[in-house]
């Protein structure tokens, strides 16, 4: 409860006082790149169920793979800025605030990847996704560190996915309020959380 109250007041205060750089940040999309200004994809949620997720577009045309170093070449000016800080992924404080995540939790993958897991990693599924997570600090480069690898999607299948789902599992048997707090924390500063590496 005090994990659903917290979500759902800190991303209503949140949109409320970051209303206008959303905004501002919508402008500088239509204006650089044209409409639309936000991208809406299926993500796996919660017990496998898929929901919309939201976000600014920062490429041209569709994504086609989820592999995002695959499409790099793809990426807008406005886009490179908006992936490098963060902002592209504002407008996920709406899906905390409708429920479909939470602040911290393993992050949504597209279909293929969480819906497919299998025995006792399907637990993973039981959580709520995350604007941010345990995994997602230890591979917040991980755009860079795929697009140096021969095969980006080999690397993200046999490698990075694997220790996600390790990192997610471990978070969720410790799971706490103060543990999200110090993701958060973490987050902000850019660092690892520690026992998390």
């Amino acid at each position: 409860m005090v994990k659903w109250f917290f979500d759902r007041t800190v991303s209503l205060v949140l949109l409320i006082v970051l209303l206008p750089i959303l905004l501002l940040v919508a402008l500088c999309i239509l204006v650089a790149n044209g409409a639309p200004v936000l991208y809406i994809q299926e993500r796996i949620g919660q017990n496998a169920k898929s929901f919309k997720l939201i976000k600014f577009r920062t490429m041209r045309g569709e994504e086609k793979s989820p592999i995002a170093a695959s499409e790099i070449s793809r990426v807008t000016r406005t886009g490179r800025w908006l992936r490098r800080t963060k902002i592209d992924e504002l407008p996920e404080l709406l899906n905390i605030f409708v429920g479909d995540m939470s602040f911290v939790g393993p992050r949504p993958d597209v279909a293929g990847y969480a819906d497919k897991l299998e025995g006792d990693d399907r637990r993973m599924l039981t959580m709520k996704p995350g604007l941010t997570g345990v995994a997602s600090l230890k591979y917040r480069d991980e755009e860079d560190l795929l697009a140096v690898q021969p095969n980006p999607q080999e690397y993200n299948d046999k490698v990075i996915w694997p220790d996600k789902v390790r990192l997610n599992l471990l978070y969720m048997e410790r799971q706490s309020f103060w543990l999200d707090v110090k993701v958060l924390v973490c987050t902000a500063l850019g660092k690892t959380v520690k026992g998390f590496e």
